[in-house]
């Protein structure tokens, strides 16, 4: 049984319209939830109440870390920076493999113990001297006006705005997040329609439209991250496939990661992804043509280094997620041979490092959080 929305803790949503049944579709995503008065939908914190679409964690995290840039995985948006991480509950996939399913699958609305305003985020990130803000843990899309209102409160401050995402969205709340979006990761979680119905309960489509669409028509900076799961997807045919994908449809310069699966969630018996297939797959890609492929979840310096496409020159050495060794100007270009490395770079200094650090983000009323 749904749990019960009380309108005046929720925030009025975006996107939706009523049927001729009396019900209202919520039209967020591909699922299309539609809903009578009281019900939820699929992602759990997004339902109807008052005759409207209301989104229920708005204002309500399930923790605040800072980690660096390269955990999410972004390698080339200011590599070494901080960004400050959280995500609320709920999502609107279904994946059997959940790595996060204990945030991402709560229905437990009280366990939301941290409370922040998007503003108080922003000072906060400010504060720690985060570059960025992360929507990470569970699915940004799923808390889009708490996300949106954040990356501007962010913006005001300077902040950058950073999406993890599995990019399942319809196109014009597409348009509106990234166009407040400074980079996204986005996972292509495999590259056949039938994994995509069977493990998460979605379409592959819609995440290919994404991903177009963020490459080719903003400025947001994208990365890619493929979690290969032994048996599933780990294919070479279906690894050809996706990074031929890539290379035609995005082009080389799209950095691509392959981390690896552990047994959770509903698929514990499946075993965890030797280093040895992240090998294989990031040579797959490469030989596809792709200029920057890495590995995660693993040690792997090879696979965690940043090369120059021309020279292949070390130009970011990394294990795991440690930077063992810079040597590009702040520009962004390769010093030996003067080729631009694609992504978002600037003056180098200390890198942040692995840790990552829990932090107290001050409670203040949500603006807006209540639903008009």
């Amino acid at each position: 049984m749904d749990e019960a929305i009380n309108p005046n803790e929720c925030h009025a949503g975006r996107y939706w319209h009523w049927l001729d049944d009396g019900r209202i579709q919520c039209d967020l995503c591909p699922r299309d939830c539609k809903l009578h008065e009281g019900q939820r939908g699929a992602c759990f914190v997004r339902g109807r109440a008052g005759d409207q679409i209301v989104l229920t964690t708005y204002g309500r995290s399930s923790g605040f870390c800072i980690d660096p840039i390269e955990k999410k995985p972004l390698n080339h948006f200011y590599p070494g920076s901080s960004v400050l991480s959280f995500g609320t509950a709920g999502c609107n996939l279904a994946c059997k493999f959940c790595q996060n399913w204990d945030i991402s699958k709560s229905r437990e609305m009280d366990r939301l113990m941290d409370q922040a305003s998007p503003q108080a985020i922003a000072r906060a990130a400010q504060t720690h001297g985060s570059k960025s803000v992360a929507f990470t843990y569970n699915d940004p899309v799923i808390f889009l006006e708490y996300a949106l209102d954040t990356a501007d409160a962010c913006h005001a401050l300077g902040i950058n705005a950073v999406a993890v995402t599995a990019g399942y969205m319809h196109d014009a709340p597409r348009r509106e997040f990234y166009a407040k979006m400074d980079a996204a990761n986005v996972d292509l979680k495999a590259f056949t329609e039938d994994f995509y119905v069977k493990l998460t309960g979605s379409h592959r489509q819609p995440v290919l439209d994404t991903l177009a669409y963020v490459h080719h028509e903003t400025d947001c900076w994208l990365e890619i991250t493929t979690l290969l799961i032994p048996g599933h997807n780990d294919s070479d045919e279906e690894l050809k496939a996706l990074s031929a994908w890539v290379a035609k449809e995005l082009g080389p310069e799209v950095p691509l990661h392959f981390s690896a699966f552990h047994p959770d969630w509903k698929m514990p018996d499946v075993p965890p992804t030797p280093a040895a297939t992240l090998m294989r797959a990031r040579r797959i890609a490469l030989d596809a043509g792709l200029h920057y492929v890495y590995t995660g979840n693993v040690h792997d310096l090879d696979g965690g280094t940043t090369y120059c496409p021309s020279c292949r020159h070390a130009a970011i050495v990394r294990d795991w997620y440690d930077i063992r060794h810079y040597d590009l100007t702040p520009q962004g270009h390769c010093p030996n041979c003067g080729t631009a490395i694609a992504g978002r770079f600037g003056t180098f200094g200390k890198a942040f490092g692995h840790r990552r650090v829990p932090v107290r983000v001050a409670a203040a009323p949500a603006q807006g959080a209540a639903a008009t």
